[in-house]
């Protein structure tokens, strides 16, 4: 198959010692600067913070739109405000007019936040007997980098899944970089976190779950294993793979071949093809 892992996806909404996520201070006729981290240190605040802060049109856009999110703040420049009433995008608490500059200052220059940033509490995590009724769901072991998790999880949203199921630990909480790249999958996609990965897939297979390992060694490509509803997909961390206790907790491991001369894929490739072929075979098996 190939490496069909990751790096971090949600933490709980709060965490002893958390640091937060904006620079204190902030030029005089600037926006309220929010709680954050020291002077002059980078704005490397993901994962970092009890709150969940999401920026860009895609991200914000979506979370208006979801009535179980609750917003702390926006900021947001005059034609991002201009958009917002053009979509006819209902703003639930009045937004901080502010310069572009402003929202490069907190969030650093290389955030496309397109006029947009809000603080929002964290969605809460559903228990894992509530998704384990879906028809499909994503397990990630120990996935820990936001770009792909947050890709996981906007391929999570375009695939109809039920839910990501993870660890609260060793995972990225659902804010900024991760939050930017699932464009608004998030809202769409609840994340479950687990204190112990290896107990909740076994509560998924005597629930009836076919938990099905994605691993270069699996004895056969996932288009040739027999799937069935309710499954489970797992993916594991990139150059580590699936962990020895949940490959073995697995009912089956299945790999990915691939015809050209690169043999492996970055996990949110991974997870994308792989939720691709599981829909179809699920339809097929109707």
């Amino acid at each position: 198959m190939s490496d069909t892992s990751s790096d971090r996806p949600g933490r709980p909404p709060s965490r002893s010692g958390a640091r937060r996520p904006f620079a204190k201070g902030g030029n005089p006729g600037g926006p309220r600067p929010i709680p954050g981290r020291r002077p002059g240190r980078p704005p490397a605040w993901e994962g970092e913070n009890d709150t969940a802060l999401l920026y860009g049109w895609h991200t914000v856009g979506e979370a208006l739109k979801n009535p179980k999110r609750r917003f702390r703040r926006i900021l947001a420049t005059e034609n991002a405000v201009k958009r917002l009433e053009e979509e006819g995008l209902t703003l639930p608490i009045a937004p901080e007019i502010v310069r572009p500059s402003e929202i490069d200052r907190l969030l650093g220059p290389d955030a496309v936040h397109q006029g947009l940033l809000a603080e929002c509490d964290h969605l809460a995590s559903p228990p894992l007997k509530k998704v384990a009724g879906a028809d499909l769901v994503l397990v990630l072991d120990q996935i820990t980098d936001p770009h792909n998790v947050g890709a996981i999880v906007r391929s999570a949203a375009a695939f109809g899944v039920g839910a990501i199921i993870t660890t609260a630990r060793h995972s990225p909480v659902a804010t900024g970089v991760l939050a930017k790249s699932a464009s608004g999958g998030l809202e769409h996609v609840p994340i479950c976190l687990v204190q112990n990965l290896a107990r909740a897939l076994t509560e998924l297979k005597d629930g009836g779950m076919l938990v099905v390992g994605l691993d270069s060694e699996g004895p056969a490509d996932i288009e040739d294993t027999a799937l069935r509803a309710p499954l489970a997909l797992v993916l594991g961390a990139e150059g580590k793979g699936l962990r020895q206790l949940t490959r073995e907790t697995c009912d089956t491991l299945a790999r990915i071949d691939l015809p050209g001369v690169i043999k492996s894929l970055n996990v949110s490739n991974a997870a994308a093809l792989s939720l691709g072929i599981a829909r179809r075979a699920l339809k097929r098996a109707q």
